[in-house]
Protein backbone atom coordinates (compact mmCIF):
# COMPACT_ATOMS: atom_id res chain seq x y z
CA UNK A 1 0.00 0.00 0.00
CA UNK A 2 1.65 3.22 -0.88
CA UNK A 3 2.02 5.91 1.68
CA UNK A 4 -1.10 8.28 0.33
CA UNK A 5 -3.40 5.11 -0.31
CA UNK A 6 -2.70 4.54 3.48
CA UNK A 7 -2.74 8.97 4.19
CA UNK A 8 -6.31 8.50 2.32
CA UNK A 9 -7.45 5.57 4.12
CA UNK A 10 -6.73 7.09 7.24
CA UNK A 11 -8.75 10.34 6.61
CA UNK A 12 -11.64 7.90 5.24
CA UNK A 13 -11.97 5.81 8.06
CA UNK A 14 -11.66 9.19 10.72
CA UNK A 15 -14.01 11.10 9.03
CA UNK A 16 -17.10 8.99 9.46
CA UNK A 17 -16.25 9.17 13.05
CA UNK A 18 -17.57 13.14 12.99
CA UNK A 19 -19.52 15.43 10.71
CA UNK A 20 -17.11 18.22 10.46
CA UNK A 21 -13.24 17.66 9.78
CA UNK A 22 -13.25 18.19 14.11
CA UNK A 23 -12.16 15.85 16.58
CA UNK A 24 -13.95 16.96 19.59
CA UNK A 25 -11.91 15.01 21.89
CA UNK A 26 -9.04 16.54 20.79
CA UNK A 27 -10.47 20.18 20.96
CA UNK A 28 -11.63 19.29 24.51
CA UNK A 29 -8.15 18.00 25.51
CA UNK A 30 -6.93 21.49 24.64
CA UNK A 31 -9.87 23.73 26.00
CA UNK A 32 -9.38 21.88 29.59
CA UNK A 33 -5.66 23.37 29.70
CA UNK A 34 -6.97 26.73 27.69
CA UNK A 35 -6.68 29.02 30.88
CA UNK A 36 -2.26 27.81 31.01
CA UNK A 37 -1.96 28.82 27.13
CA UNK A 38 0.08 31.90 28.15
CA UNK A 39 1.75 30.43 31.11
CA UNK A 40 5.45 29.99 29.99
CA UNK A 41 5.89 27.24 32.78
CA UNK A 42 2.62 25.56 31.47
CA UNK A 43 2.48 22.62 29.51
CA UNK A 44 2.38 24.89 26.58
CA UNK A 45 5.89 25.82 27.36
CA UNK A 46 7.19 23.85 24.22
CA UNK A 47 5.27 25.81 21.95
CA UNK A 48 6.66 29.06 23.63
CA UNK A 49 10.20 27.79 23.26
CA UNK A 50 9.50 26.79 19.85
CA UNK A 51 7.81 29.79 18.65
CA UNK A 52 10.91 32.03 17.82
CA UNK A 53 11.85 29.32 15.51
CA UNK A 54 8.72 29.12 13.87
CA UNK A 55 8.22 32.77 13.68
CA UNK A 56 12.03 33.20 11.91
CA UNK A 57 11.49 30.37 9.25
CA UNK A 58 8.17 31.18 8.22
CA UNK A 59 9.61 34.77 7.80
CA UNK A 60 12.62 33.63 5.96
CA UNK A 61 11.21 31.18 3.44
CA UNK A 62 8.10 33.70 2.68
CA UNK A 63 10.72 36.28 1.33
CA UNK A 64 12.16 37.55 4.60
CA UNK A 65 9.55 40.42 5.98
CA UNK A 66 5.97 39.74 6.94
CA UNK A 67 4.95 43.32 7.26
CA UNK A 68 2.12 44.14 5.66
CA UNK A 69 1.00 40.47 4.95
CA UNK A 70 -2.42 39.19 5.55
CA UNK A 71 -1.90 36.00 7.10
CA UNK A 72 -4.46 33.04 8.69
CA UNK A 73 -3.04 30.95 11.48
CA UNK A 74 -5.38 27.79 11.28
CA UNK A 75 -5.82 26.08 14.72
CA UNK A 76 -4.50 28.89 16.33
CA UNK A 77 -5.15 27.92 20.07
CA UNK A 78 -4.48 30.15 22.05
CA UNK A 79 -2.58 32.62 20.18
CA UNK A 80 0.86 32.14 20.56
CA UNK A 81 2.11 32.18 17.24
CA UNK A 82 -0.72 34.81 15.82
CA UNK A 83 0.60 37.27 18.12
CA UNK A 84 3.96 37.06 17.23
CA UNK A 85 3.23 37.37 13.49
CA UNK A 86 0.92 40.46 14.41
CA UNK A 87 4.00 42.09 16.15
CA UNK A 88 6.39 41.58 12.93
CA UNK A 89 3.80 43.97 11.33
CA UNK A 90 1.15 41.67 9.54
CA UNK A 91 -2.66 41.45 9.47
CA UNK A 92 -3.27 38.26 11.08
CA UNK A 93 -6.62 36.68 11.64
CA UNK A 94 -6.43 33.14 13.90
CA UNK A 95 -9.12 30.98 13.91
CA UNK A 96 -9.40 27.66 15.90
CA UNK A 97 -12.42 25.32 16.43
CA UNK A 98 -12.11 25.58 20.63
CA UNK A 99 -14.34 28.15 21.85
CA UNK A 100 -12.23 28.41 25.35
CA UNK A 101 -9.21 28.51 23.25
CA UNK A 102 -10.39 31.28 21.45
CA UNK A 103 -11.78 33.38 24.85
CA UNK A 104 -8.09 33.17 26.02
CA UNK A 105 -6.28 34.06 22.79
CA UNK A 106 -8.82 37.51 22.81
CA UNK A 107 -8.49 38.04 26.10
CA UNK A 108 -4.44 38.24 26.19
CA UNK A 109 -5.03 40.20 22.47
CA UNK A 110 -6.65 42.79 24.45
CA UNK A 111 -4.26 42.50 27.28
CA UNK A 112 -1.36 43.55 25.23
CA UNK A 113 -3.43 45.28 22.74
CA UNK A 114 -2.85 43.40 20.02
CA UNK A 115 -4.51 43.85 16.56
CA UNK A 116 -4.66 39.90 15.89
CA UNK A 117 -8.72 38.91 15.12
CA UNK A 118 -9.94 35.82 16.37
CA UNK A 119 -12.73 33.61 15.43
CA UNK A 120 -14.22 30.06 16.32
CA UNK A 121 -14.76 28.74 12.71
CA UNK A 122 -13.19 25.61 11.20
CA UNK A 123 -10.54 25.88 8.06
CA UNK A 124 -13.01 24.66 5.77
CA UNK A 125 -15.85 26.34 6.70
CA UNK A 126 -13.83 29.96 6.67
CA UNK A 127 -12.39 28.19 3.16
CA UNK A 128 -15.29 28.58 2.17
CA UNK A 129 -16.08 32.33 2.68
CA UNK A 130 -12.41 33.09 1.83
CA UNK A 131 -11.06 31.88 -1.52
CA UNK A 132 -7.52 33.20 -2.31
CA UNK A 133 -7.49 35.95 0.44
CA UNK A 134 -4.56 35.64 2.31
CA UNK A 135 -0.71 36.01 1.13
CA UNK A 136 0.65 33.78 4.18
CA UNK A 137 -1.14 30.69 5.50
CA UNK A 138 0.37 29.01 8.79
CA UNK A 139 -1.24 25.55 10.09
CA UNK A 140 1.37 24.48 12.80
CA UNK A 141 1.18 21.65 15.31
CA UNK A 142 -2.72 20.71 13.89
CA UNK A 143 -2.93 18.80 10.98
CA UNK A 144 -2.15 15.64 13.99
CA UNK A 145 -5.24 16.14 15.77
CA UNK A 146 -7.90 16.41 12.66
CA UNK A 147 -9.99 13.40 11.61
CA UNK A 148 -9.09 14.55 8.11
CA UNK A 149 -5.89 15.78 7.57
CA UNK A 150 -5.85 16.74 3.65
CA UNK A 151 -9.34 18.57 4.05
CA UNK A 152 -7.08 21.17 6.10
CA UNK A 153 -4.83 20.85 3.86
CA UNK A 154 -7.37 21.63 0.65
CA UNK A 155 -8.53 24.55 3.38
CA UNK A 156 -5.15 26.03 3.36
CA UNK A 157 -4.51 26.17 -0.08
CA UNK A 158 -7.90 27.24 -0.99
CA UNK A 159 -7.45 30.64 1.57
CA UNK A 160 -3.71 31.60 0.20
CA UNK A 161 -3.37 33.79 -2.69
CA UNK A 162 -1.60 32.64 -5.83
CA UNK A 163 2.32 32.93 -5.30
CA UNK A 164 1.60 32.59 -1.59
CA UNK A 165 3.06 30.64 1.19
CA UNK A 166 2.08 28.01 3.07
CA UNK A 167 3.49 26.62 6.19
CA UNK A 168 2.62 22.93 8.50
CA UNK A 169 4.13 21.37 10.94
CA UNK A 170 3.46 18.15 12.66
CA UNK A 171 5.15 15.02 14.11
CA UNK A 172 6.56 12.26 11.62
CA UNK A 173 5.29 8.82 11.40
CA UNK A 174 8.75 7.07 12.62
CA UNK A 175 9.54 4.86 15.60
CA UNK A 176 12.20 7.69 16.66
CA UNK A 177 9.28 10.31 16.54
CA UNK A 178 6.99 7.85 18.89
CA UNK A 179 9.92 7.10 21.01
CA UNK A 180 11.06 11.17 21.23
CA UNK A 181 7.37 12.68 20.79
CA UNK A 182 5.42 10.45 23.09
CA UNK A 183 7.61 8.13 25.51
CA UNK A 184 10.37 11.36 25.91
CA UNK A 185 7.92 13.97 25.89
CA UNK A 186 4.84 12.75 27.82
CA UNK A 187 6.22 9.76 29.89
CA UNK A 188 9.61 10.55 31.46
CA UNK A 189 10.48 14.14 30.67
CA UNK A 190 6.93 14.83 31.61
CA UNK A 191 6.52 18.06 28.92
CA UNK A 192 3.34 17.35 28.23
CA UNK A 193 0.32 15.62 29.33
CA UNK A 194 0.08 12.15 29.01
CA UNK A 195 -2.35 11.46 25.90
CA UNK A 196 -1.20 14.70 24.11
CA UNK A 197 -0.59 13.03 20.65
CA UNK A 198 -1.55 9.97 19.30
CA UNK A 199 1.42 8.03 16.88
CA UNK A 200 -1.54 7.00 14.25
CA UNK A 201 -2.35 10.17 13.58
CA UNK A 202 1.68 11.23 12.90
CA UNK A 203 2.12 11.83 9.30
CA UNK A 204 4.92 11.27 6.98
CA UNK A 205 6.28 14.22 4.68
CA UNK A 206 5.25 12.40 1.80
CA UNK A 207 1.78 12.30 2.63
CA UNK A 208 1.27 15.90 3.59
CA UNK A 209 3.13 16.09 -0.48
CA UNK A 210 1.12 14.39 -1.65
CA UNK A 211 -2.27 15.73 -0.82
CA UNK A 212 -0.61 18.92 -1.41
CA UNK A 213 0.58 18.86 -4.58
CA UNK A 214 -3.14 17.62 -5.74
CA UNK A 215 -4.61 21.06 -4.43
CA UNK A 216 -1.95 22.98 -6.23
CA UNK A 217 0.37 23.51 -3.33
CA UNK A 218 4.33 23.06 -4.36
CA UNK A 219 6.67 22.10 -2.02
CA UNK A 220 9.14 24.67 -1.36
CA UNK A 221 11.25 23.74 1.81
CA UNK A 222 11.60 21.29 4.76
CA UNK A 223 13.34 21.30 7.89
CA UNK A 224 13.47 19.24 11.26
CA UNK A 225 13.00 20.70 14.20
CA UNK A 226 15.10 19.27 17.62
CA UNK A 227 15.60 19.32 21.04
CA UNK A 228 18.33 18.29 23.15
CA UNK A 229 16.99 17.48 26.70
CA UNK A 230 19.85 18.32 28.54
CA UNK A 231 20.34 22.16 27.64
CA UNK A 232 16.84 21.91 26.65
CA UNK A 233 16.92 23.67 23.34
CA UNK A 234 15.51 23.63 20.08
CA UNK A 235 16.80 24.11 16.95
CA UNK A 236 16.16 23.68 13.24
CA UNK A 237 18.18 21.21 10.92
CA UNK A 238 18.46 18.53 8.56
CA UNK A 239 16.61 15.43 9.71
CA UNK A 240 13.07 14.94 9.51
CA UNK A 241 12.65 11.90 11.51
CA UNK A 242 10.80 13.57 14.39
CA UNK A 243 9.59 17.36 14.21
CA UNK A 244 9.43 19.40 11.03
CA UNK A 245 8.11 22.48 9.00
CA UNK A 246 7.11 22.31 5.17
CA UNK A 247 7.16 25.77 2.81
CA UNK A 248 4.53 25.45 0.05
CA UNK A 249 3.83 27.79 -2.54
CA UNK A 250 0.91 28.11 -4.34
CA UNK A 251 0.92 27.53 -8.21
CA UNK A 252 0.71 31.02 -9.76
CA UNK A 253 -1.56 29.88 -12.57
CA UNK A 254 -3.69 27.15 -10.95
CA UNK A 255 -6.61 27.25 -8.74
CA UNK A 256 -8.27 24.84 -6.45
CA UNK A 257 -11.85 23.70 -7.55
Amino acid sequence: MTSQQTFENFSQNNQETTNQNVDWSEVHKFEALAERWWDTDSEFKPLHDINPLRLNYIIQQSGGSIAGKKIIDVGCGGGILAESLSAKGAEVIGIDAGEANIAVANIHAKSIESSVQYQQITAEEIAAQQTAQYDIVTCLEMLEHVPDPSSVIEACATLVKPGGYVFFSTINRTAKAYAFAVIGAEYILKMLPKGTHDYRKFLKPDEIDDAAVGVDLKLSHTIGMHYNPLTQSYWLDKGLDVNYLACYVKNQTGAVA
